[in-house]
C-alpha cells in the first residue's frame, strides 16, 4: 500500500495507505459511512510535571511531546470530541471503534463516546506483562491500559468472530483481560541514534487481536493516530485494508519502511471460522425435499433411547406429541427449549447414529449455499 502526503485543503485523498497532515483536516474531508472499523490511540494527556529519573539518575525516555500537550481538560475534550464525531461520520451502520487510553484520559473519552451516540460493547483491560516500574514508588505500577470497544451506534450489529477468538483461546471464550507483553526488543522501532522512534508504540499482537476479533479480511480499517504504523503493519500481514493519519514526517517514513517489508499471509490462512449464526438458514423440511430422510423414518436421541417418527410435513410425532424438531426435542427431555439439528440422530447404513446436522450441512452444499464471510 502506497503513501499519500496530504498537505493542502483541496488535495485528493487516496483510497487507501497513509496519508499525512492534520487528522481533523483530513477526516472532514474522508467520505461518509466509508470504514469497517476505527482504531484510535490517540494523545493521552499525560499531564506530565517534568522529567521522570530512574533510581540511578537516569532519564526515562517517556512521552514529552507536544503531540501530548494540551492547556486544560476543556481543550482536551473539544479536541477529544471533535475527532470521535468525525470517525463515528465516516464509519459504516454496523461499524465499530476502538479507543486506547490509561486513566488519565480513558474516562473522560468514555464519557465522549457516550455522550456522541456511541454504544459500548466491551471495555478491554491489556494487562502488561512486563509494565515499566513506578521509579518513584509513591503510586501502584501501571501496570494495564484499557480499550473501549464501541459501536456506531445502538442499532449497529458490529463484526464479532467469535468462533475464531474462541479457537485462537484453546477453546475457551475469550476474555475481556488480555496478557500482552509491552513492545520491545527487535519490534520496537529505533531512529538512528538507538531511541525509539515513538514513545507509546503498541504491540503487534495487541492490534491483531483487536484486527482478528472485530474485522473480515478485506475490511477498512481507519487509524486517525498512526504514529509508526502498528496497525497498517498487522493489517497488511491480515489481509485487511488501512488508512493511516500521521502529521509527523518521520514516523511517516517509519510507518512507510516499516509497512513495506510487510507479506500479506495467504488468502486460505487468513479466513475466519464461520459461525453457525452467519450460515444461511435451512428448515428441516428441505431435507425430506431432498429425499435424505422420508416420511415414516425415525429419528433417535444420540443413546438411541427416545424414538420419534418423521412425518410428511416435517413435523416429528412422540408419545402423542407432535411438533417441529426443535419443539418435540425440548417435550422429549422435559426442557424449555432444543436445538433439534444435534439433538436428533439418524442411521446410517454402515456407521450407526449420526447427527442429522449432518443432513443440513449436505443440503447446503447441494444448494451451492455459502457461509456469509
Amino acid at each position: 500500500m502506497r503513501s499519500c502526503v496530504v498537505s493542502g485543503g483541496a488535495a485528493p485523498l487516496a483510497a487507501e495507505g497513509i496519508l499525512q497532515g492534520d487528522c481533523l483536516d483530513i477526516l472532514r474531508r474522508m467520505p461518509s459511512a466509508s470504514v469497517d472499523l476505527v482504531f484510535a490511540d490517540p494523545p493521552y494527556n499525560l499531564q506530565l510535571g517534568g522529567e521522570l529519573l530512574r533510581p540511578n539518575n537516569t532519564r526515562v525516555d517517556g512521552v514529552d511531546h507536544a503531540w501530548d500537550r494540551f492547556a486544560d481538560f476543556a481543550t482536551y475534550d473539544r479536541f477529544s470530541r471533535a475527532w470521535l464525531s468525525e470517525c463515528r461520520r465516516v464509519l459504516k451502520p454496523n461499524g465499530a471503534l476502538w479507543v486506547i487510553g490509561t486513566y488519565h484520559n480513558i474516562f473522560r473519552l468514555g464519557t465522549a463516546l457516550q455522550d456522541l451516540g456511541f454504544w459500548m460493547m466491551n471495555d478491554v483491560i491489556w494487562l502488561k506483562t512486563n509494565p515499566m516500574p513506578n521509579f518513584k514508588g509513591t503510586r501502584f505500577t501501571n501496570a494495564h491500559e484499557t480499550l473501549i470497544w464501541a459501536a456506531r451506534d445502538e442499532k449497529a450489529r458490529p463484526t464479532f468472530n467469535y468462533d475464531s477468538m474462541k479457537a485462537f483461546n484453546d477453546d475457551l471464550q475469550m476474555r475481556s483481560d488480555w496478557l500482552i507483553p509491552i513492545c520491545s526488543g527487535p519490534e520496537r522501532l529505533r531512529d538512528d541514534g538507538g531511541r525509539k522512534a515513538h514513545p507509546t508504540q503498541k504491540p503487534e499482537a495487541l492490534l491483531a487481536r483487536v484486527l482478528m476479533a472485530t474485522t473480515k479480511p478485506g475490511d477498512l480499517v481507519l487509524d486517525p493516530f498512526f504514529g509508526t504504523g502498528t496497525t497498517g503493519a498487522v493489517a497488511k500481514l491480515l489481509r485487511r485494508r488501512f488508512i493511516g493519519i500521521e502529521r509527523d514526517p518521520d514516523y511517516v517514513a517509519a510507518a512507510s519502511a516499516r509497512i513495506a517489508a510487510i507479506e500479506p499471509c495467504d488468502a486460505k490462512a487468513a479466513a475466519l471460522i464461520t459461525s453457525k449464526r452467519a450460515e444461511p438458514r435451512v428448515p428441516f423440511g428441505m431435507v425430506l425435499e431432498r429425499g435424505m430422510l422420508r416420511p415414516g423414518d425415525v429419528l433417535f436421541d444420540a443413546k438411541a433411547e427416545i424414538r420419534a417418527q418423521v412425518m410428511a410435513d416435517a413435523s416429528l410425532m412422540w408419545n402423542g406429541t407432535r411438533g417441529s424438531i426443535h419443539s418435540v426435542g425440548a417435550k422429549a427431555q422435559g426442557r424449555g427449549a432444543c436445538n433439534g439439528w444435534t439433538f436428533w440422530h439418524f442411521e446410517q447404513p454402515k456407521d450407526g447414529l449420526a447427527p442429522i446436522d449432518l443432513l443440513r450441512m449436505e443440503v447446503r452444499k447441494t444448494m451451492g449455499m455459502r457461509a456469509a464471510a
